[in-house]
């Protein structure tokens, strides 16, 4: 059985089908007035923020902050990273969420914080103690899960489940726990010198660097569940993960900013457990992918587009690093290259499968379905003989993986 009709790419697939790109200047003027708001209001916010930093701390400790501060990256990110290794997000995106948790959030939070804690000192109440436990956990986690929504409309078909929006939220979360690190420490620092700065990046670096991912993954979480439900029926589902990430936010700061024995009560009862779960939810969430992937590309399998062992390397990060490996030595580094290409594009293959099976009615999906059916057979002849002649593409069906039907 034939396609109904000429198969017709877009995006950057469309070269590997002889389809011209979109050439009118109406596409390319919106995204270049879009990226040039995001990078001006980037710049406005990192400039406001290097200021104030500099000018409340001195550039001493600043530097000296900005040092200690960095072990949180070094930590949280590859943790984010090794999540998201089998569907890999787009790094615009990834870079995206790190620079607006790093410098809209913060920027946004430092000037509401003000106004809160002149607030409550107009109150005559203690302005750091109700500015911390009543502004800033809805503050600091609105402003961060505004980052992580963006993502959501504006990037919807790179939204794909529920290690999306950890993985997002997770970006935003440690960009911004990234630069208020520096503030905090740059501040000990000042004020008690360096086992000021030692104490506290032992208290915020070391023993609770997932603190702040930890909380803004409740939206995450909560956006990840209706990646493929996008209806106001279910606005709830956020605005419960919301409540979920200020409540868990209110916690630590009531704890931090109580008795020394308070604090570690909370983190000893509350803070472990939830990271515990926290990485299981990771891990957990990183097996659903895998068998997400596995059942969509076996059944392309059982049309003839992968071999069973393709299937077996391209949902197994080991074998995939050794499929590399293997592409290298049998063809250098243009046939790595096209295997690598290879890995990515079974991927969002799986991905556009799993939203036609879904009922996703966004036209894209079927046009990318098709052009990386495409690509990925041009990929696989750069390191490997091309398979038999696959059958062709029914518009509205692949056959299921036979325990799935």
């Amino acid at each position: 059985m034939s396609q109904s009709g000429p198969s017709r790419a877009h995006g950057p697939y469309a070269g590997f089908q002889g389809e011209p790109a979109n050439v009118t200047p109406r596409r390319t003027l919106r995204r270049s007035v879009l990226t040039g708001i995001v990078i001006t209001l980037f710049a406005l916010c990192g400039l406001f923020l290097s200021v104030l930093v500099t000018d409340s701390t001195g550039v001493t400790a600043a530097m000296l902050g900005l040092l200690t501060a960095s072990t949180v990256l070094g930590i949280v990110v590859p943790v984010l990273l090794w999540v998201d290794r089998l569907e890999a997000e787009p790094a615009r995106i990834m870079w995206f969420a790190f620079l607006w948790g790093a410098l809209v959030s913060t920027a946004g939070t430092l000037i509401l914080n003000e106004f809160g804690m002149a607030f409550f000192a107009g109150l005559h109440l203690d302005p750091v103690f109700t500015s911390g436990v009543l502004v800033a956990p809805f503050v600091e986690e609105a402003l961060k899960c505004l980052g992580v929504l963006m993502i959501f409309l504006f990037a919807r078909r790179e939204f794909n489940g529920i290690v999306d929006g950890l993985v997002y939220a997770g970006m935003v979360a440690v960009g911004f726990a990234f630069i208020e690190n520096i503030i905090y420490l740059g501040g000990a620092f000042n004020e008690m010198g360096t086992p000021g700065l030692v104490g506290l990046f032992v208290l915020r670096c070391l023993m609770s660097p997932f603190a702040h991912p930890m909380f803004t993954a409740c939206f995450g979480l909560a956006l990840g569940l209706i990646a493929y439900r996008r209806h106001w029926r279910f606005a709830f589902v956020p605005v419960l993960g919301y409540l979920a990430a200020v409540f868990l936010h209110f916690l630590w700061n009531f704890a931090a900013l109580s008795t020394t024995d308070g604090f570690l009560l909370v983190y000893v009862v509350v803070q472990v457990p939830l990271f515990i779960g926290f990485i299981v939810l990771l891990v957990f969430s990183r097996r659903q992918e895998r068998a997400m992937l596995r059942e969509h590309l076996t059944g392309y399998g059982l049309n003839g587009w992968f071999t069973p062992a393709e299937v077996a390397m391209l949902v197994s990060p080991r074998e995939r690093r050794r499929a590399r490996a293997w592409a290298q030595g049998v063809g250098g580094s243009r046939a790595e290259a096209a295997m690598e290409a290879f890995q990515d594009e079974s991927s969002e293959l799986a991905i556009a499968r799993h939203h036609l099976e879904r009922g996703d009615n966004d036209p894209v999906w079927r046009h990318r379905e098709r052009a990386l059916l495409h690509t990925v057979q041009a990929r696989r002849a750069v390191f490997a003989p091309p398979l038999q002649t696959p059958q062709p593409l029914v518009s509205q069906h692949i056959h299921p993986v036979p325990h799935k039907r």
